[in-house]
């Protein structure tokens, strides 16, 4: 078999709908487990590092939603709780962790296809491709057939 195991990365907004329709679609194909993941950024690295005070109350509320979120997005593909995960940290990273820890053999992202500055700066896409532990494919979003 190609694929066993397919990871799905989302960020819980309707526009990733299409990334887990894609990577549903393909792990039904290839008879494969499908597996989402959604990761909480710190909101101290949306600043840039230095908050000037504690942000654990505020992020233990940002997880709780994400996992709230979760559960009503993974609902519609009929995933059973094990094979949803909600990680904290950096999306790059935890992507690969999470894809190294289940034996994940391709990843499945969205990708808004950017070009110029926003492609030199990088996306969540471009970082997932780079160092992964696996197969990656991004799934080109906003983008109407």
């Amino acid at each position: 078999m190609l694929y066993k195991h397919v990871l799905v990365a989302v960020d819980l907004i309707e526009e990733c709908r299409a990334v887990a329709d894609h990577a549903l679609q393909l792990a039904n194909a290839l008879n494969a487990k499908l597996s989402l993941l959604h990761v909480v950024e710190p909101l101290a690295m949306a600043y840039g590092g230095d908050v000037p005070m504690d942000l654990s109350m505020l992020q233990q509320q940002q997880f709780e939603q994400a996992k709230e979120r979760m559960q009503l997005f993974a609902a519609d593909y009929g995933l059973p709780e094990e094979q949803l995960q909600i990680a904290f940290g950096h999306p790059r990273q935890e992507i690969h962790r999470i894809a190294t820890e289940q034996d994940c053999d391709l990843i499945v992202v969205g990708s808004h296809g950017r070009h110029g500055l926003a492609l030199l700066l990088g996306s969540t896409a471009n970082d997932v491709l780079h160092g992964a532990p696996c197969d990656v494919i991004a799934v080109r979003l906003g983008k109407k057939s």
